[in-house]
């Protein structure tokens, strides 16, 4: 039985951060997992930009709620829960996920915690487990469940590499480059014909 596991801003969503640095107009807030391999320096970092602005989850809440899916992504995602198991993995935050989880239809998804003080400020943030998008993919396989895996930036490449089956899904030319081993997708009807491939 397989598991099909995927990213999910980039994936499915616009980048939350990318949204709210427009909309902010704080521009180094642009970077995103895409420029940053370590995760940790990406978030200490963000937080401080946070701090400096005086910027707390309310005004990034007021972001994601004008945030739509990536056209075609919630037909694509229903499309393929109808034909297997999906679970969303991200390094996103439950406080960020739960909104563009109902416009997705609810699906499952696997995530972070950030902590956030009285008055709204994050001040930290716990990750579920660490390594948390490999270690996810290697405890469902622990339980007997094969996982296919889709994603589009360094910290995916853990999960896409350890599943029976992974793919890169519009990932930047960087990280094409230095993964050729890795097949790579542009649109929704590659991605799933490509997890359709796999799963036979």
């Amino acid at each position: 039985m397989y598991v099909i596991c995927l990213d999910l801003e980039g994936v499915l969503v616009p980048e939350i951060w990318v949204a709210f640095a427009e909309k902010s107009g704080i521009p180094e807030l642009k970077k995103t997992t895409r420029d940053e391999p370590d995760y940790d320096k990406l978030m200490a970092w963000r937080l401080d930009v946070l701090r400096e602005h005086g910027l707390g989850l309310r005004e990034i809440e007021e972001t994601i709620d004008a945030i739509d899916p990536l056209p075609g992504a919630k037909e694509f995602l229903d499309t393929l829960r109808a034909e297997q198991q999906v679970v969303i993995i991200s390094d996103t935050f439950t406080q960020f996920a739960r909104p563009l989880m109902k416009k997705l239809g609810w699906p499952a998804i696997f995530c972070n915690e950030l902590v956030v003080a009285e008055d709204g400020q994050i001040t930290d943030y716990r990750m579920r487990i660490a390594r948390s998008k490999y270690s996810t993919v290697k405890g469902l396989q622990s339980m007997g469940f094969e996982t296919i895996a889709s994603g589009d930036s360094y910290n995916d490449l853990d999960m896409i590499k350890a599943s029976k089956a992974g793919f890169l899904f519009r990932s930047t030319e960087a990280i094409k480059a230095a993964n050729p081993q890795v097949p790579a997708c542009e649109t929704y009807d590659e991605l799933l014909a490509a997890i359709r491939q796999a799963a036979r």
